[in-house]
């Protein structure tokens, strides 16, 4: 097993949809005469930086050297993630689009309880994202993983393009996958998707062999080295050539999952950078996830923590 002073030299360039996570906190005293809803008195806001961006801001929680590289626009919501970033510890390269509106994902909590998210999002320009490619190009060589975030709100769009260049450069891509159209990932080192993507994807299946047949038709169809699969309460299950490891979820109370796969995929990518084989980079992403969905909204874990 790794240690936590291995995370130092871990050099990670985290690529994808950046957004700005917004909270609304206020206390519920009535309902709406209006209509049959809550009527939320809010007290106080909280910006987190969420997608991708909280991706690096999990790896560089752990001392690693996280490089972001996305698309902001020049909108309150994107000068609002550009001062959240300044306070971080990783590197943040964001290509702006004037005419994009920067995605914005705002939660409304009650008495500890989400009641509402409203989300504000639109696609960045083509001429943007072709900048932002060829400046992945140049950092791509000074990387030791690269964590490709894909949230669907358009930034990834060249990403067949991104995993071809990383693997030219013998650097192993990463992916947390969205959306039905997996083909887009063919030759990626390891796919992360969760339960319900999976199932979206491959199909449902009735036991854990049925699972593990979809997982490897998947695995070899996309030429990938690996599949990891997060199952929730069941925990997650690495798919490997005749290979599969088990990590059972680590007991303890849920009280928000939003963000858990960001801190997933930074661990792991961390652990392998640093040095850590597939087994041992598992065990400690499974043990990050237990830890951050104790918290509230996207959060990060910290050294202490993850090495108690």
């Amino acid at each position: 097993m790794i240690r936590r002073e291995d995370f130092h030299g871990a050099r990670l360039l985290v690529v994808g949809d950046i957004m700005l996570d917004r909270y609304w906190f206020g206390d519920v005293s009535r309902i709406s005469p209006e209509a049959p809803v809550p009527v939320v008195k809010v007290s106080r806001s909280e910006d987190r930086i969420g997608g991708a961006g909280n991706v690096a801001r999990n790896a560089a929680a752990l001392g690693a050297q996280a490089t972001l590289l996305s698309v902001v626009g020049t909108d309150e919501v994107g000068r609002a993630l550009a001062q959240r970033i300044a306070a971080e510890a990783f590197t943040a390269r964001l290509h702006e689009d004037a005419d994009y509106q920067t995605t914005l994902k705002l939660r409304v909590i009650g008495r500890q309880q989400q009641l509402l998210r409203i989300d504000f999002e639109a696609p960045p320009k083509q001429e943007v994202l072709a900048a932002k490619l060829k400046d992945y190009e140049n950092l791509v060589e000074n990387c030791d993983v690269v964590v490709l975030s894909d949230y669907g709100k358009g930034g990834l769009a060249h990403v067949a393009s991104m995993i071809e260049l990383a693997r030219r450069h013998h650097k192993p891509v990463l992916v947390d996958p969205k959306g039905e159209d997996y083909e887009r990932y063919r030759g990626a080192t390891l796919l992360t998707p969760n339960r319900s993507e999976f199932r979206e994807v491959a199909g449902s299946w009735r036991n854990d062999q049925e699972l593990a047949l979809k997982a490897e038709a998947l695995r070899e169809r996309l030429a990938l080295e690996a599949l990891l699969i997060t199952r929730s309460e069941e925990g997650m299950t690495l798919f490997r050539q005749e290979q599969i490891f088990h990590e059972p979820t680590v007991a303890r109370e849920v009280y928000d999952v939003s963000g858990a796969g960001d801190t997933v995929i930074a661990v792991l990518a961390s652990a392998l950078a640093a040095g850590a084989d597939y087994h041992d980079a598992v065990i400690l992403a499974n043990r990050a996830a237990g830890i951050v969905v104790g918290k509230l909204g996207t959060a990060v874990v910290s050294p202490a923590e993850l090495f108690p």
